[in-house]
């Protein structure tokens, strides 16, 4: 038996969610919430009942949102669902109830327990429903060393159950919504207390639980993010193209499809792909006809569409060479480590010996290299070191590239081992 089967069972066993301490059973199929689907809420009316209801609740609160990546023009939540003591389980409909803010505030002070929570919260706060705690369960399981991470298989291993994923990448602006849709729906968060407990559980038998508390704050403290600054030069395939006038192509023609995008409310790429954008920057077609041979041009796209995107292939060919986008200057910081021997090749020599230091140590910890540590903070200090050596001076250094308490009190040894044997 494996360690994080020996992890399940201890687990299944402790918390009595799931079958006896067999791992080698298969998982329970869930098929059905406890008190069945509830109705789903889109008047101002419901919504009251359910923050009463959620209000009067006690314990930790379970939240999970969907959206329609991939079909919708951003990322709005088009369905909430909610789980709590006393309360229930609850399916509320943001295009119905915009505003959630009752609900937040009704919630606040209360624990909330979020899958991968950094992927929902924006969403979230779009309407109103910000925490002031939580826990993250897929966060939780990162730092106790399981392997897999994605709900249906912390459910599995640790509850053993079986979710049915099938409804994961659904067009969630459908309305209405199925009944296998809400029923998928209300299931992700049927045992998310159940999972948060047993987590918790097995954070404290392992001596991680503060290490996770300090993490689930700095999420819950976080601010939202900034708006990305040109956001086209994210264009996949963009590192194929070299000159600032196909630059100035991707720009108009990205700038061109996100205003087409927002206006009808579709994802972007089912207007016009980034492989299209790349191909007619790197082309410079003359005309339409130039521009309709090209991949992702073909033939079922009409005259007017051709001529739309044309329209801003040729504005970019007319911009003055003054403005003209300049080549992307990169993220803050170090240059990429490839470059690094012959840039500095002491500090390359540092950075090797870090990345060892620190794998062996998330190694013994039992848990990723990216949750101890960031690679980031570890290419920052290993670029420009302190001036002084010490266990001190490197903690400052950690502490101000944004590491928690239990990060740095437990990597600074080893980082400092690794930068004095190569000074």
């Amino acid at each position: 038996m494996t360690d994080a089967q020996e992890t399940a069972a201890d687990l299944r066993t402790t918390t009595g969610g799931g079958p006896p301490d067999d791992v080698d059973k298969a998982p329970i199929p869930l098929l059905e919430p406890r008190e069945g689907i509830p109705p789903v809420v889109a008047d101002e009316d419901a919504l009251a009942r359910v923050v009463a209801a959620f209000a009067a609740g006690t314990g930790p609160v379970a939240v999970d949102a969907e959206r329609a990546s991939g079909y919708r023009y951003g990322q709005r939540a088009y369905l909430v669902q909610l789980r709590r003591e006393g309360a229930g389980s609850a399916l509320i409909d943001p295009v119905g109830c915009p505003d959630l803010s009752a609900l937040g505030e009704a919630l606040s002070g209360t624990e909330w327990i979020l899958h991968a929570a950094t992927q929902d919260l924006p969403c979230l706060r779009e309407i109103g429903m910000v925490p002031t705690s939580l826990f993250d369960t897929e966060l939780a399981g990162r730092l106790a060393g399981f392997p897999r991470v994605g709900l249906g298989a912390m459910v599995e291993s640790v509850l053993g159950y079986a979710l049915e994923k099938g409804h994961s990448a659904v067009d969630w602006s459908t309305r209405p919504l199925p009944e296998p849709w809400l029923r998928y729906a209300a299931l992700d968060v049927e045992l998310l207390v159940d999972l948060r407990d047993a987590l918790e559980k097995e954070l404290d038998r392992q001596g991680k639980l503060e290490w996770a508390r300090q993490e689930f704050d700095a999420i819950a403290a976080a601010p939202p993010a900034p708006p990305r600054k040109d956001p086209w030069r994210r264009t996949s395939g963009m590192h194929k193209v070299r000159r600032r006038r196909q630059m100035a192509v991707v720009r108009e023609l990205w700038e061109s499809r996100d205003r087409i995008a927002q206006r009808r409310d579709v994802s972007p790429g089912k207007v016009l792909s980034d492989a299209a954008i790349v191909e007619a920057a790197l082309a410079l077609p003359g005309n339409v006809h130039g521009l309709a041979a090209l991949p992702g041009y073909g033939q079922r796209m009409g005259r007017r569409q051709l001529e739309q995107w044309m329209a801003a292939v040729d504005r970019a060919k007319a911009l003055p060479e003054a403005a003209l986008p300049q080549p992307g200057a990169g993220p803050a910081g170090p240059p990429p480590p490839r470059a690094w021997a012959d840039k500095d090749p002491a500090a390359a020599a540092r950075l090797s010996a870090a990345r060892s230091a620190v794998s062996a140590l998330a190694e013994r910890l039992a848990l990723p290299q990216e949750n101890l540590i960031t690679p980031d903070t570890v290419r920052r200090l290993c670029w420009e070191p302190p001036k002084r050596l010490g266990q001190d001076t490197v903690a400052e250094a950690l502490a101000g590239y944004g590491a928690r308490p239990w990060q740095i009190e437990q990597v600074t040894p080893a980082l400092v081992t690794a930068l004095a044997a190569t000074a």
